[in-house]
């Protein structure tokens, strides 16, 4: 079978069976060029977003603002970008079609270069069957050449890599909409532009001009690009992305969607050793209930030290607290023997934060010389135990003027 033929479209046969097998072509011949050009040790990307959504979703506004979720630095990778590269010129010039084959190459060949190390969003990709198991088998295959050995902890190519799949996805009339207001707004910019002779033109979509158009390539979305996504949610993270709200609005669907979770980022062997330590927000949430638990254990198990505790901080604490309520910040230095019992500490702690203080208590040791002993001349010490307490709460909004 011809190059050319591999990758010409061809009817879909009962379970999508002829797309796998041209995937099972395409895919090993693409990564046998990779090797026999860059060796064995492949190097890609350690986390990928592949990027989907319909005509007017908002890819292109949207894109930065997921790469600064991800801290992705690398500029996204554009395929219908690749498609005018060099390469891609020298294939058409060659009278060769730039199918799945090639295009697979191109992007695995731009994948290797070291700015997407760390992370890398793909617009455009998967949008066909045949791309998307593709995608599947360039999963598997950089699975299976991971190194055995550790070379160090920022080395990309350690650990499982970690696919996204993110669709922005917006109904028909909404596609139609805004597709036909960026129309409207490149040409008038256009007929400024060159009423004006300032500024540059840019380009003017036929498809972005006429609804029947609109709607055909909101249709080929649907019809491709995706059912191709959807059929990756049981494999990969997916990321389903409500995009037809105002700008703010999406942005916090992605966040809400590209929040970190560590079940899904961690290697599982990592994940088993760090679960048990729970999660801070999950310790916040349930703060309140559990401090006044812990007040109401101290009245009922502990009632003489709970009474000592607040009656020193009531006589000896609050003072001083009052004293620096400008600034919101008390520093106490005292000895008191009731606090050299920790179950003292912990009920002073609590009842500030139930109050709304931040308290935390520094114990200090000093060596204090008591007498000599005649016969050795050592010096015979006793530890006293300084208690530094500091007590931050909201300042006064007094402002002086000036």
């Amino acid at each position: 079978m011809s190059e050319s033929q591999a990758t010409a479209p061809r009817p879909t046969a009962a379970g999508g069976d002829l797309e796998i097998k041209d995937a099972q072509l395409i895919f090993p011949a693409v990564w046998a060029d990779l090797k026999e050009r860059h060796g064995e040790n492949l190097v890609f990307p350690r986390e990928f977003i592949w990027l989907g959504g319909a005509p007017g979703a908002g890819k292109g506004t949207n894109t930065p603002f997921i790469a600064e979720a991800r801290d992705i630095t690398a500029p996204p990778i554009v395929i219908s970008n690749l498609l005018t590269t060099p390469q891609a010129v020298a294939i058409k010039n060659a009278g060769q079609m730039v199918g799945d084959r090639e295009v697979i190459g191109l992007l695995l060949e731009e994948l290797l270069d070291p700015q997407y190390r760390d992370g890398v969003i793909v617009d455009g990709f998967p949008r066909t069957k045949v791309q998307v198991e593709c995608l599947k088998l360039f999963y598997q295959a950089m699975i299976d050449s991971r190194p055995d050995a550790v070379v160090g902890p920022d080395d990309a190519a350690i650990g499982k890599p970690m696919f996204r799949i993110a669709l922005l996805f917006v109904t028909e009339e909404v596609s139609v909409e805004r597709q036909l207001k960026r129309g409207r707004t490149i040409r008038e910019h256009n007929r400024q532009v060159r009423e004006s002779g300032i500024g540059q033109l840019l380009e003017e979509r036929v498809t972005d001009l006429d609804p029947d158009l609109c709607r055909k390539r909101y249709k080929a979305f649907k019809d491709t690009t995706f059912d191709a996504l959807q059929s990756l949610r049981k494999i990969f993270h997916f990321h389903f992305i409500d995009a037809e709200g105002d700008l703010p609005e999406v942005q916090r669907n992605i966040v809400r969607e590209f929040t970190y979770q560590s079940s899904l980022e961690l290697s599982p062997g990592v994940f088993e050793l760090i679960q048990n330590i729970p999660v801070a927000t999950e310790l916040a949430r349930h703060a309140r209930q559990d401090l006044v638990k812990r007040l109401e254990q101290y009245h009922a198990e502990h009632p003489a030290v709970f009474l000592k505790v607040m009656g020193l901080i009531e006589s000896k604490m609050i003072p001083i607290v009052r004293a620096h309520a400008m600034s919101g910040h008390a520093q106490i230095n005292f000895e008191e023997p009731l606090l050299d019992e920790p179950l003292a500490i912990r009920m002073m702690i609590d009842i500030f934060s139930e109050r709304g203080f931040h308290a935390t208590v520094d114990i200090h040791r000093i060596e204090i010389p008591e007498r000599i002993d005649p016969d050795t001349w050592a010096i015979q010490c006793r530890t006293k135990k300084v208690y530094r307490i500091e007590v931050r709460y909201p300042p006064s909004e007094i402002r002086r003027g000036h």
